[in-house]
């Protein structure tokens, strides 16, 4: 028997998906600290990053609502016009369960949250998780975490056991997903960028940091 409440508005109305980036503000000290740079130039890359993103999800132009919800508030990246939220309190689990659920209560029928450490995510990544049938959908990346999440029904429990940041966190979701009785799907492969030793795939993907002057 299942603890715990599945939520699944039937009949919402049909607005478009809700795509959400989780992004910090490019404070230096408290972003990409585990790239081993200065930390001035880790916020640096960090906003590129944010900015490579926000470019590929604004090119879904009509297909999807649009959100930047930032940990605090911040005026980067103003030439983008993207609604802005402030994150919830809590670890990551409580922020994307509680981002999950505002979306589907709001009438999006499905919600998609993607991090800022996959620069070089092609859009049409973005659309299978838009587009999946499955309950709960994952982008997953080379590392055995993923870079987005895509969900038509959460459960208050989805995220129980989960360790964040590791090797395991993929397979943590998926089995505590199973758990809460709720169908998982895994989408195309791609990487992320959180340590020094992830800096080649850029390289290899031909990414440039571009000034903002």
């Amino acid at each position: 028997m299942r603890h715990g409440k599945t939520f699944d508005l039937e009949g919402r109305s049909r607005l478009l998906p809700l795509v959400v980036i989780f992004a910090k503000a490019p404070r230096p000290g408290f972003v990409k600290t585990r790239l081993g740079l200065d930390p001035t130039a880790a916020a640096s890359i960090h906003s590129e990053f944010v900015r490579r993103t926000l470019e590929t999800v604004l090119s879904l132009g009509e297909q999807a609502a649009l959100e930047l919800s930032l940990d605090v508030a911040c005026t980067d990246w103003a030439e983008n016009s993207i609604v802005r939220t402030i994150q919830p309190q809590g670890d990551l689990g409580v922020r994307l369960y509680a981002t999950l659920r505002r979306g589907l209560s709001a009438g999006h029928p499905n919600v998609v949250i993607l991090g800022s450490d996959s620069p070089t995510l092609p859009v049409e990544y973005v659309r299978w998780l838009m587009n999946s049938d499955a309950d709960v959908s994952l982008g997953p990346t080379l590392d055995g975490g993923y870079y987005g999440i895509g969900c038509r029904k959460i459960h208050e429990r989805m995220f129980d056991g989960v360790k964040w940041s590791t090797s395991d966190t993929r397979q943590d979701t998926v089995l505590a997903l199973e758990r809460c009785g709720l169908s998982p799907a895994i989408g195309p492969e791609w990487f992320d960028i959180d340590g020094p030793e992830d800096l080649r795939w850029l390289t290899e993907a031909g990414f440039e940091a571009r000034s903002n002057g």
